[in-house]
């Protein structure tokens, strides 16, 4: 099943190049965003140069987490570069204005950011588009249980006042009420303020149990830093999109005893022997901490490598019914690109 997902992807591709492998990036390697798109930056780096005896191009670019410069780089990699695939961009609203751009060239798109409305529901335009990280909404699930388990009664929310904060306000939301949990408030903010005063003593007013902090990087350091300033003793909870050091050094103290949910790719070393992720997620870290450091590894950048694992299962594949730039690759994104959806996923996440 899994090389029937990978091979479908790469039989969709719409290229001129007859011989190389065109694939075109665009991250947010600048901006509010850059401590989730720098590692995948760095982890582009180590994608496989040749695949099936087939020369791979990586061309990369920075959109600076700006919604317009991701669509104009999405446009200029398929209109003027040529590429086979698009792989990117680093956030969900980058992701999502980037979908037209996709399905009008008629090229796969594989987003690196978390949202499900980045691929659901699967339509005319999202069946060109993929995505490796796991869905808001399995994330959300993970943490309402915790809470559950944790006596969590109320919640208040503060989230981004944009896509991502969004989806996961309407995923957790559900999934809280469902399990009796009350939700007692839902604030947002931008990812580029300065302070989140107002929001967190609305917060504080309605004295939750525990609050949801829906960002992504080290904006989302912003609310929890002056939760803390202001005293709250409550349990804080973050989304998946802190997963780095990054927001560590810039949370410093006030980030303990915070609760979140991550990809097993943060604990490879722990994960047992006959665990389907390990084995790949091991060579990852060892090839970015050789490149980077040690400890470097974050969720962020093993998105990236599972766009590459991707492509190293799907060539192969995808060769033996047509070369790259041809029509003749057998299977159709209508027919094939919904075979996964419903997850949002494309391979083996690490």
């Amino acid at each position: 099943m899994k090389k029937t997902i990978l091979a479908s992807l790469l039989s969709a591709i719409a290229a001129t190049a007859l011989a190389d492998i065109n694939v075109g990036v665009t991250l947010s390697a600048t901006g509010p965003a850059a401590s989730l798109g720098i590692p995948e930056k760095n982890t582009i780096d180590l994608l496989p140069k040749t695949i099936a005896g087939q020369k791979v191009n990586y061309i990369v670019l920075d959109d600076a987490s700006d919604t317009t410069t991701a669509v104009k780089n999405a446009k200029k990699l398929i209109s003027e570069s040529k590429v086979d695939v698009v792989i990117g961009s680093t956030t969900t609203p980058n992701s999502l204005a980037m979908v037209d751009v996709a399905a009008e060239g008629e090229t796969p798109m594989i987003s690196m950011a978390a949202s499900a409305r980045i691929v659901e529901p699967m339509d005319d335009k999202k069946k060109w588009v993929f995505k490796t990280p796991q869905n808001d909404a399995q994330m959300a699930t993970a943490i309402v249980e915790h809470m559950t388990n944790n006596n969590v009664k109320s919640v208040a929310y503060i989230g981004f006042s944009d896509a991502y904060g969004e989806g996961w306000w309407n995923e957790f939301s559900k999934i809280a009420e469902v399990r009796k949990i009350k939700l007692v408030g839902n604030e947002r903010f931008n990812r580029a303020d300065t302070s989140v005063t107002g929001q967190v003593l609305k917060v504080l007013s309605a004295k939750p149990d525990a609050v949801l902090i829906g960002g992504a990087g080290t904006p989302a350091a912003l609310p929890q830093k002056s939760l803390k300033e202001k005293g709250y003793k409550g349990v804080i909870y973050q989304t998946h999109g802190v997963a780095n050091n990054d927001f560590l050094r810039v949370c410093g103290k006030d980030c303990e005893a915070t609760v979140l949910p991550s990809g097993p790719v943060l604990v490879a070393a722990q994960l047992p022997n006959d665990n389907p992720v390990k084995k790949s997620a091991l060579e990852y870290v060892s090839k970015y901490e050789a490149a980077n450091g040690k400890g470097s590894v974050t969720a962020f950048g093993g998105y990236a490598w599972d766009a590459g694992l991707l492509l190293a299962n799907a060539v192969p594949v995808a060769l033996k019914k047509a070369q790259p730039g041809t029509r003749e690759f057998p299977c159709c994104p209508a027919r094939c690109a919904g075979i996964n959806q419903k997850s949002g996923r494309l391979a083996r996440c690490i």
